[in-house]
C-alpha cells in the first residue's frame, strides 16, 4: 500500500511506538493517579513525560496546562463548550473543521451565542482586518484553524492572536494540520486555546489528543467524574489538569505517543513533505484534465493538497487509486463543508493528497501515473 492520506492520521508509525505499546500493557499499566503501588506510578509518570514533551514542542511554560484529550475533535470541544457563556459572539471561519463548526453551530442555534463566519480571500487566508472589524463587545472567542485540512494553506494565525489579545479576546487555534510540522509558541502568538490530535503529524496511536489551556482561559469541566486524587469533593477539582481530565486516561496510547515525540523533527518533517508536494506539481502541471484546488506556492502549505479530475467524481477515483493501484487517498469533503462550499468543490469534494514521514518520491511519482491513467480513461 502507498499511503497518501497522512492527514487523516499518519501511517505507519514508527516502530518504537509498537513497541513502547506492548512494553507499557505488559509491565506498567496501571490506573495512573489511583493507587500508590509501583505499577500505578509508572503510568502516572509516562503520561507526566508525554505532558513535559507536549509543553515543549509548543513553548508553553507549564506541562500541567497540557490536557490529555482523546483526539483533536474531544480538545476543540472541551475549549468551545468549556470557554462560552450565554450571549457571547464569536469568530469563526469558513475552513473550520465540523468539530469546530458543529458545537457553535447547535449553540447558535439554540440561541446561546452569535456567530461570525469569516471569510478567505483569493489567497485562500483568512484577513486579520476581516476579523478585527467583526470584534464586537460581547465577542469573547476568535478560533482559526492553523492549516486547513482541504488547503493545507498557512493562515495568519500570530497576526490574528495579536488582534484577538488587543481586544481581550481569547484565541483558539485548531492545529490539527500544523502541529508536528509548524513550529508554534502560544505565547509569541498569543494564543489561549491550542486544540491538537496527536495521531497525526505526532506520529502518536489514534486515540491520543491534547489542549493547551493559557492562564487567560478559565474553562468549565466538559467532563466530571473520578480524578484519582481529591475523591472526597463533591465537585470537580479546579486545578489544572485534573478539572479537565476526569476519568481514566488511554494510559497505552500515551505511551505511545511519548516516545513518538522523541521521533518528532518539525522542520525536517516540513521540509520533507514540501519537496514531495512539489515533485508531485511538478509531474501533473502538463496534466490538462487534473486540477489543483486553492494553488499556492509549497513555501504557504504544510504537506497537503486537494485535486480534482475532469468529469470524475473524487470518491469515484479514490476507488480506482485504492483497488486497482493501491494507492491511499482521501476523497470528500473532509468533514469541512464551508471550506468546499467556498471553493466551488461542494458537494462532491476533492482529492486529498497528504504524504508523511515514510513517503518517498517514488510514491509521488506511481500516485501521478495512476491519476493520468484514470484522467485518460
Amino acid at each position: 500500500m502507498i499511503y497518501l492520506d497522512n492527514a487523516s492520521t499518519s501511517w505507519p508509525k514508527p516502530p518504537c511506538v509498537l513497541q513502547e505499546m506492548e512494553r507499557f500493557l505488559r509491565e506498567d499499566a496501571g490506573g495512573p493517579g489511583r493507587g500508590g503501588h509501583r505499577m500505578a506510578i509508572a503510568a502516572e509518570r509516562v503520561i507526566q513525560e508525554a505532558r513535559v514533551k507536549l509543553a515543549r514542542l509548543i513553548h508553553a511554560n507549564d506541562p500541567n496546562r497540557i490536557i490529555h484529550c482523546l483526539n483533536g475533535t474531544d480538545a476543540l470541544n472541551i475549549a468551545i463548550h468549556g470557554s462560552l457563556r450565554q450571549d457571547d459572539h464569536v469568530i469563526c471561519t469558513v475552513l473550520d473543521h465540523n468539530s469546530v463548526s458543529r458545537p457553535l453551530e447547535a449553540m447558535t442555534a439554540d440561541g446561546f451565542i452569535s456567530l461570525t463566519r469569516a471569510p478567505i480571500g483569493d489567497d485562500g487566508c483568512v484577513d486579520p482586518e476581516v476579523v478585527r472589524k467583526s470584534i464586537t463587545s460581547r465577542t469573547r472567542l476568535v478560533t482559526v484553524v492553523h492549516a486547513g485540512n482541504v488547503t493545507g494553506i498557512i493562515q495568519p494565525i500570530a497576526e490574528i492572536g495579536r488582534i484577538a489579545r488587543e481586544r481581550d479576546c481569547l484565541f483558539l487555534v485548531d492545529a490539527a494540520q500544523s502541529a508536528g510540522v509548524l513550529d508554534i509558541d502560544v505565547n509569541a502568538m498569543n494564543i489561549d486555546l491550542l486544540a491538537f490530535p496527536c495521531h497525526k503529524s505526532l506520529l502518536g496511536p489514534t486515540g491520543t489528543g491534547a489542549l493547551y489551556v493559557g492562564d487567560r482561559a478559565d474553562l468549565t469541566p466538559w467532563r466530571e467524574g473520578g480524578t484519582g486524587a481529591d475523591s472526597a469533593s463533591k465537585l470537580q477539582p479546579m486545578e489544572l489538569p485534573t478539572r479537565l481530565e476526569a476519568g481514566t486516561p488511554n494510559t497505552v496510547g500515551i505511551a505511545g505517543l511519548s516516545v513518538a515525540l522523541s521521533e518528532v523533527h518539525p522542520a525536517e518533517s516540513l521540509l520533507h513533505e514540501r519537496n514531495l508536494l512539489d515533485h508531485l506539481l511538478c509531474a501533473i502541471a502538463e496534466k490538462p484534465r487534473i486540477h489543483v484546488i486553492a494553488p499556492a506556492p509549497t513555501s504557504r502549505r504544510v504537506g497537503l493538497i486537494s485535486l480534482d479530475v475532469d468529469g470524475i467524481a473524487s470518491t469515484d477515483v479514490a476507488t480506482i487509486l485504492d483497488q486497482s493501484f493501491g494507492i491511499a487517498v482521501r476523497p470528500g469533503l473532509h468533514c469541512a463543508p464551508y471550506a468546499h462550499r467556498t471553493l466551488g468543490t461542494f458537494p462532491d469534494g476533492t482529492i486529498r493528497i497528504s504524504p508523511g514521514w515514510s513517503n518517498t518520491a517514488a510514491d509521488i511519482d506511481a500516485l501521478v501515473g495512476a491519476l493520468n491513467e484514470i484522467a485518460s480513461a
